[in-house]
């Protein structure tokens, strides 16, 4: 068997916690919704030797040639399909599988899209503003930042991006347009930030314009609603005993999951003083991590762009009883920094 990490710039984020988390195992059916460049795959498949199934999801077309190539080793194990993740129930359906024993869902951009400087996803060259996961997309960043209105611009990057020169920055976009490139983008944002007051921004490790990016590229993909959409398909897909894990990149994924994590093992969501359970729901998930597992500093060391990665697993529950589940979450090292 290669070396996973072959050929790769990065260790998949949180690999060693992922296997750990959805224990893979011989003759067992998983999903990788998030598939990427196979990373996680390959470990799920070798750690699921010699019978485990995998079915890898991916809407990138870069990252499922690469990822293919990767798997290849598996043979037919691997099953390597163009859908996006909120397809899931019909994919599965499509395969034969009524339930498995795994979900992986590892959020937000990757390192090869972000390296891919004609993919618009960053400001470290000047390239088109595009930030489409799928190329078959026609929403793109260049159409929102010239053809949204003002107040509507503002509000994306107050929204998706907590940017609280969200007014500011909008209407200094929309009085430079035509916007067409990152680095015509980002001189904007810097400008605005600048003659705020904060002009130390450049010394800055987050760059002033990567919260206005991030609320562009949520937009473009619907990464939020996507999430939402998800996460009931995963629940229902999963066995009893089956466990879902999500890697998440920023708050607003992060609360998105632990509100649906924490609604999921509830018994009842009717309010505390109502004496009478009225509301009939019953919980069919078991928290695995109650607070999200971050990386350990040495992968940040090696992975940067991993240290703002969180992890939290859960369980799916048998008959509407909660189990006994081992938590798996290390001792938080420095308070959780989700602000959920």
């Amino acid at each position: 068997m290669p070396d996973l990490f072959d050929g790769l710039a990065h260790r998949p984020v949180l690999y060693q916690e992922i296997i750990h988390a959805l224990r893979p195992a011989r003759g067992n059916l998983y999903v990788d919704a998030t598939l990427g460049a196979g990373g996680h795959a390959w470990g799920i498949l070798q750690h699921s030797s010699p019978d485990g199934l995998l079915l890898g999801l991916d809407v990138d077309p870069q990252a499922l040639s690469l990822a293919a190539e990767r798997l290849a080793v598996f043979g037919q194990r691997v099953m390597i399909v163009r859908a996006s993740y909120t397809q899931l129930a019909e994919q599965l359906a499509a395969v034969g599988w009524a339930k498995v024993n795994g979900i992986l869902l590892d959020l937000g951009v990757s390192s090869m899209q972000l390296d891919a400087a004609q993919r618009g996803f960053s400001f470290s060259a000047d390239a088109p503003l595009d930030m489409r996961f799928d190329p078959a997309n026609p929403q793109t960043a260049a159409r929102l930042v010239n053809e949204l209105p003002e107040k509507e611009l503002a509000r994306i990057l107050f929204q998706y991006g907590e940017e609280t020169l969200a007014k500011q920055i909008a209407h200094a976009i929309v009085q430079a347009r035509p916007v067409t490139t990152t680095g015509q983008l980002a001189e904007i944002v810097l400008r605005v930030v600048e003659r705020r007051g904060r002009k130390d921004e450049r010394k800055r490790p987050l760059h002033p314009a990567t919260r206005t990016f991030q609320a562009l590229r949520i937009t473009v993909n619907r990464e939020l609603e996507a999430l939402e959409e998800v996460l009931p398909q995963a629940v229902a897909a999963l066995a009893p005993g089956g466990r879902l894990a999500v890697i998440s990149f920023h708050s607003l994924e992060d609360r998105i999951v632990k509100q649906f994590f924490r609604r999921e093992s509830a018994d009842c969501l009717c309010p505390p003083r109502q004496p009478v359970c009225t509301c009939g729901h019953r919980a069919t998930l078991v928290e695995v991590t109650r607070h999200p597992i971050r990386p350990q500093e040495s992968e940040i060391a090696q992975n940067p762009r991993a240290r703002s990665a969180r992890l939290r697993v859960a369980e799916r529950i048998a008959n509407n009883s909660h189990q006994a589940v081992r938590r798996i979450e290390r001792s938080p090292s420095r308070k959780d920094e989700t602000g959920t």
